[in-house]
């Protein structure tokens, strides 16, 4: 299968979208927006058919990231989830969250303002945050 993103042979990893046949390489996942899910069964998909956030609030023009204070746009994306236990507060995702949540592990991973765990957590497992279980 040729890599969707990169369009190098060799993918292995198929979009679990209906009817999707796209391939995409494990590493090109995170440059294509791709979402992969570590659950119990572990699911990926495109950009087209990735699962997205069902929350109304998109970021005002001049929204900073509330942990490393750099502006994070003015639309809802595929880098900026919103933390729902903040109330809107946009967070960055791949290199933010995803540090955090390697180190903290799933009994420790919680949001960085407001220390909810729950919520935060099925939040960031839904847009696809890997939190490593220790």
């Amino acid at each position: 299968q040729n890599c969707f993103v990169c369009g190098e042979s060799g993918a292995t990893i198929t979009c679990q979208g209906t009817d999707c046949d796209r391939s995409f390489h494990f590493p090109c996942a995170v440059e294509g927006e791709c979402v992969t899910q570590y659950l119990s069964q572990y699911s990926s998909f495109c950009p087209e058919h990735r699962p997205e956030q069902q929350v109304e609030a998109a970021p005002e023009e001049d929204t900073t990231c509330p942990i490393c204070l750099e502006p994070v746009g003015d639309r809802k994306s595929y880098g900026t989830p919103v933390s729902r236990s903040l109330r809107a507060s946009h967070l960055h995702l791949v290199f933010l969250l995803q540090g955090q949540a390697a180190c903290a592990g799933i009994f420790c991973f919680q949001c960085p303002l407001c220390r909810n765990r729950e919520t935060f957590l099925a939040e960031m497992l839904l847009v696809g945050i890997r939190v490593p279980i220790r």
